[in-house]
């Protein structure tokens, strides 16, 4: 058995497909641009724009933006990334005469733990822990065709479509202390909102109730009503593209080019038709926590999978190879990337660092993001220089493997 463990090694940089690790750069950047909104402002204003800060002129214009080009597209695309290497990594174990299912759910368990972590010590946002639950069951998807696994992504996909439907139908029979229990999730109260800054303005015990209830609600009811279907679904859709070789920027131009168009036109157009919606709505509670929501549900599906086309044709074709060499550094660190944007984020915005919280507007959020991903950059570049993994990258395989990895090139 042991002999098994040690021959399944994990992928070394040298066999490590680039097209992966570029968009995986690409996918783990993007994504700081709408969690910038959660580090920084109360919890509410993720999904309600209106529940806290100005937003009007510059700051209404960065929400839209951000909006329309970021929300669920490079997190979409990091699950596709997720499924599509539960295949690989599977595929290489069962090559090298290994038992891929023992090591996956080492490699989940792991993974697991390092989400609780990050998601009660830093951050309720974190997204591992949803990674790790759904990365057990899609495992066992791995064997089918393409198309079944398109099939079994179209059904998860749908469930949440159902229930924010059958939400928004039923809002209206809700007893009154649900309602406006919901309703001050939605649109807090003064007392709420200034409960909440104090808390994460304060120190790091004192920033605890707020993280904790955070994580738990997304670990619990958000994960069963959303997050596990949504999640599952991207993966699955990643691993048929993976069989397909969509993400090895293997086909052939004209099929990315028509990729990029189905995908971006349409999904561009619901997205932006629900952020006119939902302003015409006035941001209520009944429309734009349902129905208001599914629009960009839907369509960052089509944007997330023109992303993909787009960097799969730069990648074929060897455009912008120095951005490109920079994304793949960041694609090989994506984990230690992600807590480390985390924790920079910690830093500059709650009480155990420059407590900033609450206090910065959307326009300079901007100028923050751009900050971070410097220091990730630099730090990227710095470590890869030395280093064959990010550190994270090597505890996880190490765990994983049950056996010490090369850290540093011989």
């Amino acid at each position: 058995m042991m002999s098994n463990i040690h021959t399944a090694a994990p992928t070394v940089p040298g066999e490590r497909q680039r097209s992966l690790d570029v968009l995986r750069g690409f996918a783990v950047l993007g994504i700081l641009i709408m969690n910038i909104q959660s580090f920084s402002m109360i919890s509410a204003a993720y999904l309600n724009p209106t529940a806290y800060s100005d937003l009007s002129g510059a700051n209404l214009w960065v929400w839209i933006v951000s909006h329309v080009l970021t929300a669920d597209k490079f997190m979409s695309i990091f699950s596709m990334l997720f499924g599509a290497g539960v295949v690989l990594m599977a595929e290489r174990i069962e090559a090298a005469g290994g038992k891929a299912g023992r090591v996956h759910v080492r490699r989940m368990v792991w993974l697991f733990l390092f989400g609780l972590l990050h998601a009660y010590l830093i951050w309720y946002g974190d997204i591992l822990v949803a990674y790790a639950l759904c990365g057990m069951l899609v495992f066992l998807f791995r064997r089918l065709s393409p198309g079944k696994l398109v099939l079994a992504a179209s059904l998860f996909f749908v469930v949440p479509i159902l229930l924010y439907a059958m939400s928004s139908f039923s809002i209206r029979y809700w007893p009154p202390e649900s309602y406006a229990q919901t309703l001050r999730s939605w649109l807090p109260p003064p007392d709420h909102v200034v409960r909440e800054l104090n808390g994460m303005r304060g120190g790091w015990l004192q920033q605890m109730p707020t993280r904790a209830t955070g994580a738990v609600f997304l670990q619990t009811f958000l994960f069963l009503f959303l997050v596990f279907w949504r999640v599952m679904a991207m993966m699955l859709l990643g691993m048929a593209l993976y069989k397909w070789r969509v993400l090895a920027a293997r086909r052939t131009r004209a099929f990315y080019v028509r990729l990029a168009v189905v995908g971006l036109v349409p999904g561009l157009l619901i997205v932006g038709w629900g952020v006119e919606r939902n302003f015409a709505a006035g941001w209520t509670m009944d429309y734009s926590m349902f129905i208001g929501h599914l629009f960009n549900y839907v369509g960052s599906v089509g944007v997330a999978l023109g992303y993909i086309a787009l960097v799969m044709i730069a990648v074929a074709a060897g455009w912008a190879s120095k951005v490109q060499l920079v994304l793949t550094g960041v694609g090989r660190m994506a984990f230690s990337n992600y807590i480390l944007m985390s924790l920079l984020c910690m830093f500059i915005f709650y009480g155990n660092g420059l407590g900033l919280f609450g206090s910065v507007e959307r326009v300079q959020q901007v100028l923050i993001v751009a900050a971070v991903w410097a220091v990730v950059l630099v730090v990227t570049q710095l470590w890869l220089s030395t280093f064959l993994y990010g550190p994270l990258e090597w505890l996880w395989r190490t765990l994983t493997y049950l056996k010490a990895q090369p850290l540093v090139a011989r």
